[in-house]
Parts: structure tokens; sequence; C-alpha cells
């Protein structure tokens, strides 16, 4: 402030809560002091009315879903062969990244995503369940580095993180904690998921903060992961935009979709029957095909070389080919009902 500005917040305390006045260079942004008129009567004092934390003016809510496990190459919007209509409506309504970079495994990809860092500076130079003791590869994130959620929540946002958190270092996930690399460490107040690198979508590791709970129905009577943590999520907005609807709230839901185990229901799987009985190698061919329709990638791209292990498809004996055919099936399938789940939040 200007000297004449700091003068006008003695005369007026409550300018000092402006959101768009007060400093933000320094986390926790520090109390403001209280001013006001002390007094033996009580009926004689006068204070400010308390005005409670809130980012500047305009501020968005922010929502970050992640899928796991999914190539560039997969979804529709993409050119892929797994129907995705919701990722279609995100993209037509935004941006479209055709060079956005991850790590191509998970614990780095999100403490990466999470901390704006790269993921040796975090820490996380591989899955959680493998670190070792080098620097950059301990698992451990260091606590000169924050989360995106832990710092607009000391902005004045609400935080929630739905689903899968798999950068917690492996000793760490037990009810010992200790809890500050768990989601409610990394400055999200609310957290309903699992902690590690995959669950049971039918019957999961459920945790709520920190505490284990069971799933609020059994796969018998319909349950499924990706469901209740969309609805946990849709019931959260809700509540916030009732309680506090001049609050900006920063959500993340993070799916286990599609990392394995694939569990989908037939009804999804059976979508996708006989699609993919031409095999990889077709389906390779046409979604790079598709891409350069869609301007994805330039017109002289090329096929990369097929993965060390894995043989051509006219290789294949016909049993090969009917259970990776039934793999893909089930992948494709798995891959929709999720985006299925986005279009609700949506």
């Amino acid at each position: 402030m200007e000297a004449s500005e700091d003068a006008h917040a003695e005369e007026n305390p409550t300018m000092a809560q402006n959101p768009d006045k007060i400093g933000r260079e320094v986390l926790p942004i520090p109390d403001t002091p209280s001013r006001g008129k002390m007094a033996l009567d009580a009926r004689d004092a006068s204070f400010p009315p308390i005005t409670p934390l809130r980012p500047p003016k305009g501020a968005p809510n922010v929502v970050i879903v992640l899928l796991d496990d999914m190539g560039f190459g997969a979804p529709s919007v993409t050119g892929g062969p797994c129907h995705m209509p919701a990722m279609q409506n995100i993209a037509d309504d935004g941006v479209l990244y055709n060079r956005f970079h991850t790590t191509a495994l998970c614990s780095p990809t999100r403490v990466a995503l999470l901390t704006g860092r790269n993921h040796h500076s975090a820490g996380i130079g591989s899955v959680a369940e493998v670190a070792t003791g080098a620097p950059g590869n301990d698992s451990v994130r260091p606590n000169t580095v924050a989360t995106v959620a832990e710092m607009l929540r000391l902005n004045g946002y609400s935080t929630g993180c739905v689903g899968k958190a798999h950068q917690t270092p492996a000793w760490e996930v037990s009810m010992s904690g200790p809890f500050d690399r768990w989601p409610t460490g990394e400055g999200f107040e609310k957290f309903y998921g699992f902690v590690g690198g995959e669950t049971n979508q039918w019957s999961p590791t459920l945790m709520l903060n920190t505490s284990p709970i069971e799933p609020p129905k059994t796969a018998e009577e319909g349950y499924h992961f990706s469901e209740d943590i969309t609805d946990k999520a849709i019931s959260w907005m809700r509540g916030l935009d009732v309680m506090t609807p001049d609050k900006p709230f920063f959500l993340y839901v993070s799916y286990g979709a599609t990392h394995a185990p694939h569990h989908v229901s037939q009804e999804w799987i059976e979508k996708y029957r006989g699609r993919f009985d031409k095999g990889w190698d077709a389906v390779r061919e046409e979604t790079l095909a598709s891409m350069k329709a869609k301007g994805i990638v330039p017109q002289d791209t090329e096929l990369t070389g097929r993965p060390e292990g894995v043989k051509p498809w006219d290789e294949l004996n016909e049993t090969e080919r009917a259970v990776f055919a039934r793999l893909m099936e089930t992948y494709a399938g798995f891959a929709e009902h999720t985006d299925a789940q986005v279009m609700r939040l949506v």
C-alpha cells in the first residue's frame, strides 16, 4: 500500500481485508491486526466485523480431472478408438494441447502436476513404491515444494480431492502416518479415495481424509469407485455453492481408471464387441490417420516402432487374438464409462 492508503486503512479497518488489497507474497497471509475501540463496558466497545479470507475478485473455480494410464491415442477426441464425448466437449469449449508431456508413470506425473515442478525436484523420480535413498527419487516431497492446493487454500479457496492419490511415501501409508504427504497434508481440506497405485474398483480400500471407511454399498448393489467419487465431488460442489457461493473452490478429481484392474460392467464392454478383432497394428494405423485428419499431428508423422516384446498381430495364434481383443474391448469400455462420469461432473 501507499502511505496514504495505510492511513486510510487505519480509519477504515475493513479495508485491510479487501481481497484486492492484501499482500500475497508470503503464505500463510499474516493475520490482520485487530483494530477497534476497547471499553470497560462491552456496550461501549466497537470492532469491525470479521471478514473471512478470500481470493482476489474474479478468482475462478478450478477443476482438474486426471485419468490414469491413458495414452494420447486412446480417446476419440485425439483420434483414438475410445468414445469419450465429455472430453470432446471440454476440448471444443477450450484448448486441446498436443504437446503436453507427462513422465509416463503415475506418482511422478501426479506430483509434477500438483506442484508445477520437475518430478525429481519434488522427490518422486519414479512410482512411490520403488523409491530409493537417492536424492530426487526417495518419494519424499520436500517441505520447500508446495502444492497448488496448499497455495490456493492459503489464499482463501475451498480445496477438495477425490479419487486416487499416489504421491505418498509407501511407509507413510498407514494409520500411523505421518500425514504431511497425504492429500489432507498437501492442502486439500477434504479427501475421499485411496492412497496407492491401484485398488479394486468394485471394493476399494477407501479413505475419508486419513481414516479407513467401507464403501457405501457392495458391487452386487451396483457400487463402482468411479461413480462413487463423482457422486462425492458433485455433492461437495453443490454444498459449497449453497454455503459459500462467494468462495471459489479447487477440486481435483483423480480417477483410478484407466489403470488396472480394468473393472467395468458388462454393458460398457459389450459396446466394443468385435471392434478390435482387426488387431492392434491396424488400430494404431487407423488412429494415426485419424490424428492427421484432425490436425492433431503433422501430416508427415510416422508410427513409432512396436514396443519390444509385443508381437505383430498376424503372428499371434487364435487364442491370443481372442484374449487380447477382449482386453482392448474392456479397456475401451472402462474409458467410456469414466468419460460418462466426467460428463456428470461437468
